[in-house]
């Protein structure tokens, strides 16, 4: 029996936009016919749901550890499972499962490339999480508040982009891995009018994946 481990899209079972990891299950099930789906949970609580459909059924998913079991002629049997379930019995496949991406926010003074002093002190931690993950992959989104000009805002945030992406870079991560986009005034992180100095909006924010 095969296990699709889904958290935050709904996806029908046996999704053609999944054939590797499909194959992948289905060699660690011995190529059982039947489908399992299993519903984790989103990191930090966040809601999620998936939609199991058939040619002949359709159940919805919306607890974390909710199961959905579709037979070969296509009925499906919805139930219940918990963690320590899963662990057991679907170990192996948890453990090929990628890392979620890592999020981090840093903030700058306002006009320039520098760091405030609190995320100066934030900094050293977050390098060291992201090279924990030498293989993926970097993106670094700078963006500004809404005061001054926005073509000059728009070279600012790919100023400060570019920066943090060079500490990164120092810190082992190849070049071609870590990229850094400037978004200006777009997109704040709390709305305000134009001309408004809004600290919370100067800000870098970095993915990991």
């Amino acid at each position: 029996m095969s296990l699709f481990t889904l958290s935050s899209r709904a996806l029908r079972t046996q999704p053609p936009a999944l054939p590797v990891l499909l194959a992948a299950l289905l060699a660690l099930a011995g190529c059982a016919p039947a489908t399992r789906v299993v519903l984790l949970p989103q990191p930090h609580g966040a809601a999620s749901a998936v939609d199991v459909q058939t040619g002949q059924a359709q159940t919805r998913l919306d607890t974390p550890y909710q199961t959905a079991a579709v037979s070969p002629r296509g009925s499906v049997e919805r139930g219940q499972t918990d963690a320590d379930a899963v662990r057991q019995r679907y170990g192996r496949v948890l453990a090929a499962t990628p890392a979620a991406p890592l999020h981090f926010t840093l903030h700058f003074v306002q006009g320039a490339s520098d760091l405030t002093p609190e995320s100066q002190q934030q900094l050293e931690q977050v390098l060291t999480q992201a090279t924990q993950r030498p293989g993926g992959e970097i993106i670094v989104t700078g963006h500004t508040d809404r005061a001054g000009d926005q073509a000059l805002n728009d070279r600012l945030s790919l100023e400060r982009a570019l920066g943090l992406r060079e500490l990164l870079i120092q810190r082992g991560f190849p070049a071609q891995r870590v990229q850094a986009v400037g978004r200006g005034e777009r997109e704040p992180a709390v709305p305000t009018d134009d001309g408004v100095a809004e600290p919370r909006n100067r800000r870098a924010e970095i993915t990991v994946r």
